[in-house]
C-alpha cells in the first residue's frame, strides 16, 4: 500500500482531519498527520488564520518539512487548504514523491519556485464556487491551467467541505472525495 502525510488546514488538527486520516489507513495505507501547530486548533478560519499570522507562513513550511524528513522519499503527499503550501513544496521538489493530493486550495506551482515535476500524479479538489479560490485568489484559475492533473470540482460554496467535525461538512462531497483518493493511491 501507499505510504503518505497529510498537512491539516488552518483550523488546525481537527478531529474531521484525523478522521479523513483514519479512512486511509483503514483501507491499508500508511498516513502521517503532523501537528503543525504543536496540539492548537482553532473554531474558526479567521482564528486559525489570526494564528498562522503569528507564526509566520515560513515557520509552517518548515514544521512540514521537518515532519517529511523522518519519513522515506516516496510518499503521497496530502494537503487540506494550508497544508497544501507544505503540500505542495514537498511534493514539487523532494526527490521521489510519489504524488500530491490537494484539497480546498491550490497554488501556482512556479510561485514555489519550480514547476510540477515530470510523471509525478496530482488530484486537486475545490467546490466550485468556494470564494475562498475563486478569484482573486486564483486557486481555480491554476488548478484549470494544470496540464495532466485531475480536477474535481464539487458542487457547493463550501470550504473545509470534507472535514465532518467542521459546520462546512457536505457529507455528499466528503464521502465522493475520499473515494477518489483511495482510488488515486491504489
Amino acid at each position: 500500500m501507499t505510504e503518505l502525510i497529510v498537512f491539516h488546514h488552518a483550523q488546525g488538527l481537527t478531529d474531521g482531519v484525523k478522521a479523513f486520516a483514519d479512512d486511509l489507513r483503514a483501507a491499508g495505507h500508511t498516513v502521517h498527520t503532523p501537528d503543525l501547530y504543536e496540539g492548537k486548533t482553532f473554531a474558526t478560519l479567521p482564528e486559525g488564520m489570526a494564528n498562522v499570522r503569528e507564526l509566520g507562513f515560513e515557520t509552517i513550511i518548515a514544521r512540514g518539512r521537518a515532519a517529511a524528513e523522518e519519513l522515506p522519499s516516496e510518499v503521497v503527499y496530502v494537503g487540506f487548504s494550508l497544508g497544501v503550501m507544505p503540500a505542495q513544496l514537498l511534493a514539487q521538489t523532494r526527490p521521489g514523491s510519489r504524488g500530491g493530493v490537494f484539497v480546498y486550495s491550490f497554488v501556482p506551482p512556479h510561485e514555489l519556485g519550480t514547476e510540477w515535476p515530470a510523471g509525478v500524479p496530482l488530484q486537486i479538489h475545490l467546490m466550485a464556487d468556494d470564494a475562498e479560490v475563486l478569484p482573486p485568489n486564483g486557486d481555480l484559475e491554476a488548478a484549470q491551467a494544470m496540464e495532466g492533473a485531475e480536477l474535481f470540482l464539487y458542487p457547493g460554496d463550501r470550504h473545509l467541505f470534507a472535514d465532518s467535525s467542521l459546520p462546512d461538512y457536505d457529507e455528499a462531497a466528503a464521502k465522493l472525495l475520499t473515494r477518489r483518493v483511495l482510488e488515486f493511491l491504489d
